[in-house]
């Protein structure tokens, strides 16, 4: 089955690297148009060079952080104009953090919720109304599968991004009468440019792909391997598209099984 966006367009947080870059490539790739949003303006360069290679569409990369109300609504702005409309948001901003309860600061509990739950409100509140007045839009929550099945050491991220499920379930019963459909996308353990890093920060004497699958074995995962960013864009792009036009409020694990809650 092809799956095509033409005459789409899509705005992905987080779209500079990892999971979100993917998807701004896949979507690219479907014929929509791309706007990216993340905070580093090399990255942001870099990755509008690939999206623009792989599709024929308009690619608009923004730097912004998130975390300011203010630049979160103008950098909104600056999409919707570029590309005429917003068709398509991807909250994707934010990586994990994680630690024991009583570690975790005030500060980091405020600033894990304003990236990860605030930073979704906001642009949810902004690209809605458009949304239902055209009888037409998707908004995938990118969330991961703690959100459900938390740790003992999950917190702030676990939290806050349960607290994203239940923004899901709320916008999918407000939009489902105007087309408008909401969905979460749960991640597992998938490549992105969080474990790049971690592997760069302790330089293992292995390579990259046994370091990786060594994180596999540790976490029993029942497909046996790491999840290709591709995997995930692809269930991103079926949501995304009219071949998922009923499905709304759902909140999917994308992770090799490992999740214990369906």
């Amino acid at each position: 089955m092809e799956i095509r966006l033409d005459g789409k367009a899509a705005l992905i947080t987080g779209g500079s690297q990892g999971l979100g870059k993917g998807m701004a490539l896949k979507f690219a790739e479907a014929g929509a148009d791309v706007a990216i949003i993340a905070r580093g303006q090399e990255l942001l360069d870099t990755a509008k060079g690939e999206i623009e290679a792989i599709g024929g569409g308009k690619v608009v990369a923004i730097s912004c952080d998130l975390m300011d109300a203010t630049a979160t609504n103008d950098a909104f702005s600056k999409a919707e104009t570029e590309l005429g409309k917003i068709d398509i948001l991807i909250n994707n901003a934010g990586t994990s953090k994680s630690g024991r309860f009583l570690d975790i600061t005030d500060q980091e509990w405020h600033d894990d919720f304003e990236l990860k739950l605030f930073a979704a409100v906001r642009l949810c509140r902004l690209v809605l109304p458009a949304m239902q007045s055209r009888k037409w839009g998707r908004i995938i929550n990118v969330l991961n599968i703690g959100s459900k099945a938390p740790g003992a050491n999950g917190a702030p991220t676990a939290v806050a991004r349960a607290a994203g499920l239940s923004l899901t379930k709320v916008l999918a019963n407000t939009g489902a009468a105007d087309n408008v459909l909401v969905n979460a996308l749960l991640v597992g353990f998938i490549k992105s440019g969080q474990w790049e890093r971690l592997y760069a920060e302790k330089q293992p004497n292995q390579e990259y792909e046994d370091f990786l699958q060594d994180m596999v074995d540790v976490r029993n995962i029942p497909m046996g391997r790491i999840g290709e960013t591709e995997e995930f864009a692809n269930t991103a792009l079926f949501l995304a598209s009219d071949a998922g036009s009923y499905i709304t409020g759902a909140a999917i694990n994308v992770d090799g099984g490992k999740s214990p809650v369906v």
